[in-house]
């Protein structure tokens, strides 16, 4: 609680069930779930501001990232000056390991609010830079996102073991992962050793008294009705999901398959779903299946793209499609996606060609017609039909401006367009700059709408991006024929083989049957790679094509894209604009389109694309200003997969917490002093540490103490340490130069993920790191470990892959042979595999068993040479890529790259530094040798 309880706090919370949430947690600790777009940051901005005015106060921050925490600093500022509070001292940011020791610890003596990332919080509890004891309390965001082996649950364990007086509250806005598992909410309140959860969806009483009064909003749904040739894409890929979906169905029986059905493809993480059911027998699993579950994220990436892109950038982005499913060079294994050979594939693009242009031909091949007519090409560009009713209604709000009478309100009449993403906002940005935009020519193009030319015209904006498709195309074909030309020979079979089956038909005796007689004849055709084969892609067809579309007087008047702008003669160019006539198009960002409406104060707003959050934003923001009139404008496209997609997430959220009322009317509480007392009880620690098997002559060891372990600062990024101080194992954070944990005074252990094993195998740091091991300790050990949800196999990262000539022999880069030759370079290293950090837990707590404890002090010199300063060995704030290519620089020893890394700022600056300067770093002969690396000639022999 706040000390100085008569000092005013000025609070910003207009809304009642706001109000009624900051006194909850005023009072007591609790979990808070509130549905998205009902203000998160707003209570936790107040709540933080009301400890912060009152001062002498040290509170924590946890899980807020860069823009939340400029939003609440910003937000802190604003209380502590509207408050007048001299006590209030703002948000300290605590984000960087270059932020030194010494500084952090006066930092947290003079109190405050500390947004820290858990990664520093974590090594400043554990080295008693910061007592958690000290702590007023702590505040948690995004909750969803702890789980038991998590750095923030850890942080929660020691604050809540030393510290059992100070607060915790913990945010979340998203409530679908705390129905997943078996109790996951009292699984989350057990991990926060919270007792009380606190549900605000949108139907609670008093949310929907809040936004639903007289200060309602202005809504106007509007459905936009898809072109017939969107219906068609859109039917075809959708079926192209059903079949892959039915592919996985057959070939994996074994899993949960419930939830894969064609409703929950259309969900943003289904595709990560399924390959997470897919993980731990991924081993097993056919290169079909793999290929199956990398196609379902491709084809939810055309469905958006059909209703986000237009025509010409998504017959583009189809192209790229093919090029990026063509085999690549050398492959011998045909690996195209199987639903390109789909007849609803062939739909796909087909139809997204004859959006963008279409016309009359003979075959595929270029060929005049029979009657002699060549083949001509005109184009389309269809329209997307979003753009023509955007246009009506900023007409219709221009009207509605102009003639009627001025509102008087605080609103500033300025029109906040929003949008999906980047793209779309560029698009519309270009779509708005060329809508008025008149063609000279008497017969433009048709818009596919069948509307008026006099009309306002798109036919501007589509011509500039058809002629510059037409002109990437060429330039993409060639790359394509290049990169492919020589792996098409290897999967079509000879060249030869190809000139004699094209000479004339098949022996009698080799003749198949064709089902469907003269279909077969109107069949899709399919080039070389295998790929759908569409009538206009000829060079001649494009060339003429080309020639209608030379821009016009009126086209070359216009402005072009600025790639870059000197900003000179601004007083020429530039000049204010008042707020009434400015038109925002911003995409959806979370909780920062709160900040976006309290800044910008629009008077119309135009929802581009569907978003259930942004809905709730804007009526959180017409109920909070009674000054402020707002008019809302609600697209979609009519049974489109954004309208179902858009339903299925307010069905989804509404379902979860349906779920999490029902758990909680019958959740069991938990008591959070039993792991506090079992951690701390001697009684408890002495029986742990019993050794009962004396065999052999061994004599009887036990002690009160806890068995240490020294950690190495950069591996908590991992889940280990957490899982070692949950078995009662005292974790000793310090900056080691050798190995990663040391168990023993004999014994350390290098820990590799596998990718990190891969990583290190390739660029030889694994062998120095070896090398060091064995020269400084008895039992050297190197920890490989497996995720706990992924097949405990090599064989998913194994190239065990047979050569060209047919041989079954191991490659040279291949893993196991290079874990077998580092057992050979070093006999004395052991190999640990473990399939799960849990399981790490458990071979450390067996090795440690009846052993002397380590030594910290001489942990932490051990490979330092003499004089040098453990910080300064601190890699983890460089980025490892730079790191590893100057490692592989010849004459940069150990000793070398140190200086290096601490003295010069990049590679790019290495490469430019003359040679008696690196002479001064390095010495002479490494000076000599780096500076011919960088400078020779690359034409020399």
């Amino acid at each position: 609680m706040p000390s100085d309880e008569k000092s005013p706090v000025k609070l910003s919370l207009p809304l009642e069930f706001q109000a009624d949430l900051f006194r909850e947690l005023q009072n007591e600790d609790a979990l808070v779930l509130l549905a998205r777009g009902l203000g998160t940051l707003r209570v936790v901005t107040n709540l933080l501001h009301y400890y912060d005015a009152a001062g002498n106060n040290l509170v924590l921050l946890v899980g807020a990232d860069e823009r939340e925490n400029g939003w609440i600093g910003e937000s802190l500022a604003e209380h502590a000056a509207i408050s007048n509070s001299p006590k209030a001292k703002g948000l300290s940011l605590v984000n960087t390991d270059m932020m030194s020791v010494g500084t952090r610890e006066k930092m947290y003596s003079q109190g405050g609010i500390f947004s820290i990332t858990s990664r520093i919080l974590i090594v400043d509890f554990l080295s008693g830079l910061l007592n958690p004891e000290t702590v007023t309390g702590m505040v948690i965001l995004h909750a969803e996102r702890i789980v038991a082996t998590s750095l923030e649950a850890f942080i929660v364990r020691i604050y809540r073991q030393k510290n059992r007086t100070g607060f915790l509250k913990a945010f979340s806005d998203n409530p679908e992962p705390f129905t997943t598992g078996f109790s996951p909410l009292a699984t989350m309140m057990r991990n926060l050793f919270l007792r009380k959860p606190s549900l605000y969806p949108r139907f609670h009483v008093t949310v929907a008294k809040s936004l639903e009064g007289r200060r309602k909003a202005e809504v106007i749904e509007l459905e936009v009705p898809m072109t017939d040739a969107m219906k068609e894409i859109q039917q075809a890929v959708m079926e192209c999901v059903e079949v892959s979906i039915g592919e996985l169905k057959k070939a994996n029986t074994g899993l949960e398959m419930d939830d894969w059905n064609l409703d929950s493809a259309l969900h943003k993480n289904f595709d990560t779903i399924v390959r997470r059911q897919l993980d731990p027998v991924w081993h097993r699993t056919s290169f079909r299946t793999r290929q199956i579950a990398r196609d379902l994220t491709l084809l939810r990436s055309i469905l958006h793209s059909l209703l986000t892109y237009d025509a010409v950038s998504f017959n583009k982005y189809l192209d790229t499609v093919l090029a990026a499913s063509s085999p690549p060079p050398g492959s011998t294994r045909w690996n195209q996606s199987p639903w390109l050979f789909l007849d609803a594939a062939h739909i796909i693009f087909s139809t997204a060609k004859r959006r963008v242009y279409t016309g009359k031909f003979h075959d595929a091949d270029g060929k005049q017609s029979i009657d002699g007519v060549p083949d001509s090409l005109h184009a389309v560009l269809e329209e997307q039909p979003k753009w023509a009713l955007l246009a009506e209604i900023l007409d219709e709000i221009e009207h509605d401006s102009h003639f009627s009478a001025t509102f008087a309100d605080d609103s500033n009449g300025s029109i906040l367009i929003m949008c999906g993403d980047e793209g779309t906002c560029r698009q519309l940005r270009e779509f708005l700059q060329t809508m008025n935009v008149r063609n000279d020519q008497s017969q433009g193009p048709s818009n596919g709408n069948g509307k008026d030319p006099s009309a306002s015209s798109l036919s501007f904006m589509m011509r500039r991006k058809l002629r510059n498709y037409l002109a990437w195309k060429h330039d993409f074909a060639k790359v394509s024929a290049s990169l492919f030309s020589e792996n098409q020979k290897s999967i079509n079979g000879s060249s030869e083989y190809r000139s004699q089956q094209s000479k004339g038909r098949a022996p009698p005796n080799k003749r198949r049957r064709i089902r469907g007689g003269a279909a077969a004849a109107i069949a899709p055709t399919r080039n070389m790679g295998g790929a759908v084969h569409v009538p206009g892609d000829k060079d001649s067809h494009l060339a003429s094509l080309m020639e209608d579309l030379n821009p016009t007087e009126a086209e070359n008047i216009q402005k072009g894209e600025i790639a870059a702008d000197p900003l000179e003669n601004m007083d020429d160019f530039y000049d204010l604009v008042e707020t009434k006539d400015l038109v925002v198009i911003h995409p959806y960002d979370g909780d920062m389109d709160e900040h976006v409406l309290e800044e910008v104060r629009p008077r119309y707003v135009i929802m581009y694309e569907p978003d259930a959050a942004f809905i709730r934003r804007v009526e959180v923001y017409r109920s909070s200003h009674t000054d402020r009139n707002i008019r809302v404008y609600f697209m979609y496209y009519g049974g489109s997969v954004e309208e179902q997609r858009y339903l299925s997430a307010v069905r989804r959220e509404k379902d979860a917490f349906t779920r999490l009322i029902k758990e909680r009317g019958s959740m069991a509480i938990t008591l959070n002093h039993a792991a506090h007392d079992a951690a701390t009880d001697p009684e408890t620690n002495f029986l742990r540490t019993i050794n009962t098997r004396i065999a052999g002559g061994g004599r009887l060891a036990a002690t009160t103490a806890p068995p240490r372990v020294v950690i190495d600062v950069r591996e908590f990024r991992s889940s280990l340490p957490s899982l070692l101080h949950a078995r009662s194992m005292i974790v000793v954070p310090c900056m080691l130069t050798v190995g990663d944990y040391v168990l023993t005074p004999t014994l350390a252990v290098e820990r590799k993920s596998v990718r990190d094993l891969i990583a290190s195998l390739n660029n030889g740091r694994l062998y120095s790191q070896a090398e060091t091991l064995t020269e400084h300790y008895k039992d050297p050990m190197l920890l490989i470990e497996f995720d706990a949800g992924k097949s405990f196999t090599l064989e998913p990262f194994a190239d065990l892959s047979a050569s060209a000539a047919g041989t079954s022999a191991l490659k040279d880069s291949d893993l196991q042979s290079k874990l077998v030759v580092l057992t050979l370079a070093f006999p004395r290293l052991r190999i640990i595999w473990s399939s799960s950090p849990f399981q790490t837990a458990e071979i450390f707590e067996e090795l440690k068993r009846a052993q002397d404890e380590p030594d910290p002090i001489r942990a932490v010199q051990l490979g330092l040479q003499l004089g040098e300063n453990p910080e300064d060995m601190n890699r983890s704030a460089f980025s490892q890529v730079p790191q590893d290519m100057l490692r592989s620089v010849p004459g940069v020893t150990t000793a070398a790259f140190n200086k290096l890394v601490l003295e010069v700022g990049s590679i790019a600056q290495l490469a430019n530094i003359e040679e008696e300067e690196l002479a001064e770093l390095v010495g002479r002969e490494a000076a000599r040798q780096i500076y011919r690396f960088f400078n020779r000639s690359v034409f020399e022999e």
